[in-house]
This record gives structure tokens, sequence and C-alpha cells, in this order.
């Protein structure tokens, strides 16, 4: 079976400002600030440069959009308009980006534009276990043993996938669950966009949470899976200079292996 990517769009989101870092350096967009020397979504394009056409990698900007723009002109870019009484969160972010997605692409693969040490040959396996197995839509997981505000991922007891769990809304036993979402999947587009419509925003944040989607798609009845990368580094994100430090440390160890 061929699995080279094909008829795929990329949407990555980077329209956060950031307001963790707090720190005394020029205001720029999260996915702006530098480590090792580059802007965290200059690695994150990186890991997607298997899509030749890179007006097929669509990123989503908002707080000092320009700034991203200007960088990488190459791409496409759909400017997240924040009004709360549309919506917002990774839900809604996506949602906007539904007309420059068009009907020609089968899949979409949403990244985060924070989360600079996702590798290509991790986003390639996803990709390809997604259509070998004919899903619609396929979640990045990672287990790390560590206690981590991120979200979970709910399994059955025969190891099932049921539902991913934001860590604010977790119960006492979901926190101990040491399979962490990274934020990263892969979709069918169309059935992406038909459930997006459907979100709500009952949540501890009142946000519109993409990660709510796979299990819309398991009510559908649509196949939703889990691919469990093996390297655990690649679930962590840039929200504070101390995380942003920590990035920049493996970033410059893995260039000197």
């Amino acid at each position: 079976m061929n699995t080279e990517p094909k008829n795929l769009k990329v949407v990555i989101l980077a329209a956060g400002e950031g307001t963790r870092f707090n720190s005394e350096d020029a205001k720029m967009p999260k996915a702006m600030r530098l480590a090792a020397g580059k802007p965290m979504l200059h690695y994150v394009l990186q890991s997607v440069d298997f899509v030749k056409n890179k007006k097929d990698i669509i990123i989503v900007v908002g707080y000092l959009k320009e700034t991203i723009m200007e960088a990488f002109p190459e791409h496409t870019f759909v400017i997240q308009q924040i009004d709360r009484s549309l919506g917002y969160g990774t839900g809604y972010a996506v949602k906007c980006t539904e007309r420059e997605v068009g009907d020609e692409a089968e899949d979409i693969l949403v990244l985060m534009g924070d989360m600079p040490l996702v590798r290509k040959e991790t986003l390639l396996n996803l990709y390809r276990e997604h259509k070998e197995k004919n899903n619609e839509c396929t979640n990045l997981s990672v287990e790390i043993d560590e206690n981590l505000a991120l979200g979970r991922i709910v399994r059955a007891s025969d190891g099932s996938f049921l539902e991913i769990v934001e860590n604010r809304d977790c119960t006492i036993e979901q926190r101990k669950i040491i399979e962490y979402n990274t934020g990263n999947a892969i979709f069918n587009s169309k059935k992406l966009f038909e459930q997006l419509a459907n979100l709500k925003n009952n949540n501890k944040s009142g946000e519109y949470y993409l990660t709510d989607i796979p299990k819309l798609f398991l009510e559908q009845g649509y196949r939703v899976g889990v691919h469990k990368s093996k390297n655990e580094t690649e679930i962590f994100g840039a929200n504070s200079m101390e995380e942003l430090r920590v990035i920049e440390k493996i970033l410059r160890d893995n260039s000197t292996k």
C-alpha cells in the first residue's frame, strides 16, 4: 500500500500570544519565540517538509500576525479573529481554516506551532497508520511517567480509544493516566468540518476543544485510533521561559548527535 502523503493539508495553530512567558523580550507571537536561534515555528515547519506545495500548509495566526506572515511568506495564512461571541479555543481555530482547506483535501494534519520537537519521521508514521487502518481520525500520543498539565488519552478495558480529557477536566483517577495527548492529530477533512459544527464548550475553560472531536467521531461510528510516539520529548511545548529553555537544550543536544 502506497502511504506517501497525498491530498493532505497541514494546519498549524500559531495564533497564541504566550502571556505566561513574562519576559523582558519584545512582544512576539508564542510560536516565534526563539529556541536554539530559530523560531519554534521553524522547527514545526521543518517536520512537514514532505508537503511539496507550501501553500498546502496553512498557518493560523492572530497576535502580531504580521511577524509570522513576513517570516514565512511561502505558506497560506488564516487570521483567527478573537470573538468570544463566536467562540475560541483550538476547535474554533481549526474551524476558521475551512475555506482555505477547500474540498480537495482528503485529510488534515493539525499541529501546534509551539511544539518544535515533533519529528518528521513521527508525523509520517502517524499518517501511514491513519491510512493503513482506514481511520477517520488518528491522534498522536506520548507515554511519559511524569505529572504533566496536559490532556489524557482515555482507553477502554480492551485498550481501544474512548476519549481525550483535558487536564483541568480530569477526574482524580484520570490524572493518574500517563498516556498524554500531544495535540497533534490527523483527520478526514470533510468529516472534521462536519463535526466542528457540533462542538460544545461546556467545559471549565469555556473553550471549543479540538480534542473533543475524536469522541464525536466515535459517536458517529467513525474509526478513531492513536499512534503512540516512541520519543517522549515530542510532548513538550513552551508556555514559559523555563519550558523554552528545556526545549532549547534538547534541540542543541540533538544537533550534536
